[in-house]
């Protein structure tokens, strides 16, 4: 007899950007329910490793991406991919993505981003649903209507996304077309989001992605763990001598 189905995770923890939590546990919490911390996700091999597992004894934020062809999720690992892992380290925290492909699509994904933090799949999608990520778009400004990047604080607007959806949709085809395995890599409807979990099966925050360009900004989820802030501009550093 087949299990009855869970409700998914709904409620919002926290959306505001504020001090790193208390490793003692006494911020504001909820449980992540012991049957979706027991689901699988799967790594580069193809090994399948607990949800769970992956922040039991530590703080991890875990970044849940749309498809592995869609521009904006590949902008935005691209960002990710340039966190320091000493800056990491520091803070005794780990950062990790998932996606909803098939685990063949994990190294290509990073050797296209440089992405050398941890890295799996939710195939089923099933972990998406638990927590209740989003499916198809909602549109909240003019802004994401037009697909562009107007500024970074433009409402709803990802600040790691630099191309339109026109150029990137057209990069995205040609990646799919060109690529040795023909598909979406992915339900192109889906959504995903970013959580920060652990140690333990706890939820600290959660930001649910509306549409293709909603991305939490990154260093405002590195501030709620007490990781340093990263320059993501292509700037050359100043030098004070």
């Amino acid at each position: 007899m087949a299990a009855p189905a869970l409700a998914p995770v709904t409620r919002q923890v926290s959306s505001r950007t504020a001090a790193a939590p208390d490793p003692s546990g006494q911020e504001r919490r909820q449980p992540l329910a012991a049957a979706v911390a027991e689901l699988p996700v799967l790594d580069a091999s193809g090994r399948r490793v607990p949800f769970g597992e992956l922040f039991r004894e530590r703080r991890a934020v875990v970044v849940f991406v749309r498809h592995f062809l869609c521009y904006t999720c590949k902008e935005y690992v691209d960002d990710l991919a340039k966190i320091p892992k000493n800056f990491l380290q520091e803070a005794n925290v780990a950062l990790i993505v998932i996606g909803q492909s098939s685990y063949h699509h994990i190294e290509p994904f990073c050797k296209l981003t440089g992405y050398c933090h941890e890295i799996y799949v939710d195939p089923e999608r099933e972990i998406y649903k638990r927590l209740g990520m989003k499916r198809g778009e909602e549109i909240t400004s003019s802004a994401q209507l037009k697909g562009t990047r107007n500024s970074s604080s433009s409402r709803g607007q990802s600040p790691h996304v630099k191309s339109n959806i026109l150029s990137g949709s057209i990069w995205s085809l040609w990646r799919a077309v060109t690529g040795p395995l023909f598909d979406f890599q992915g339900d192109p409807v889906q959504q995903g989001g970013t959580l920060i979990l652990g140690p333990g099966h706890y939820i600290h925050f959660i930001h649910r992605d509306r549409n293709r360009l909603d991305h939490k900004p990154i260093n405002s989820v590195l501030q709620l763990v007490g990781v340093q802030h990263v320059d993501f501009t292509n700037r050359p550093p100043v030098i004070h001598v």
